[in-house]
């Protein structure tokens, strides 16, 4: 009964966590990429304008 109650208790979202508004995992992800872009953009823009010309 123990291994069970084990089991159900590890996969179970504690009780503070589960009245979060939890976005999912790929905006997650876009917008990681959008922020990496838009800050090397901003780091490097002079690089990357030199190119243009």
């Amino acid at each position: 009964m123990s291994d069970n109650n084990l089991k159900e208790n590890i996969n179970k979202t504690p009780e503070r966590m589960a009245r979060l508004a939890w976005p999912k995992a790929k905006y997650g992800a876009i917008i990681a990429i959008i922020i990496i872009i838009v800050v090397n953009l901003i780091l490097y823009k002079d690089i990357i304008f030199s190119f243009l010309k």
